[in-house]
């Protein structure tokens, strides 16, 4: 594959709350001129937490733009200047209240490439133990529930576990136990 002949001669980018939107004017390879607009994010973690009697940490939790609850990993931005191993075991006892010493990453990966510059970290947090309250922030209620390995495969199985980085992070962890 051959290198990108784009060229961007003209960019905007307004802030919308926590969102920024860039548009690029961009001048193609085949000389025509075009607008592409993409959402600039923060970087982001999402954690597979297992307990030491196996069983998988989910979340269930309202999710406004879906107007609905959703089942879903641990997860968060990245704070600035924090590394991203620090913001998973943050997250992790904020919205879960567990926390352990025995994390490896599982790489990171984008969710969607074609229009944000989103990147999410992932995690495995192996024998996590409850050791606190849930430290959540006022727009977080969350729910945390402890679910059986195969109780969860069916979860995913159903389309009931619909959570993009939650997926990404169990299909990483099914990758890894499988060689």
């Amino acid at each position: 594959m051959s290198g990108n002949n784009w060229r961007i001669s003209n960019s905007s980018i307004t802030q919308v709350d926590r969102f920024k939107i860039t548009i690029d004017e961009v001048l193609l390879a085949n000389k025509e001129t075009q607008n592409f607009s993409y959402i600039e994010f923060t970087e982001g973690v999402c954690i597979l937490a297992i307990t030491e009697e196996q069983k998988i940490i989910t979340l269930k939790q309202y999710r406004h733009p879906l107007q609905s609850t959703e089942i879903e990993f641990p997860a968060g931005m990245i704070d600035e200047n924090e590394e991203p191993i620090v913001a998973a075991e943050r997250e992790l006892l904020e919205e879960t209240g567990y926390h352990t010493e025995h994390w490896q990453s599982l790489d990171y990966f984008y969710p969607s490439p074609g229009s944000t510059t989103e990147k999410i970290h992932l995690f495995l947090a192996e024998n996590v133990k409850k050791v606190s309250h849930q430290q959540l922030d006022e727009l977080e209620n969350i729910e945390v529930e402890e679910v059986e390995i195969k109780d969860f495969c069916r979860l995913v199985e159903k389309g009931n576990f619909r959570h993009g980085a939650g997926l990404a992070c169990w299909a990483r962890y099914l990758s890894k136990t499988n060689n």
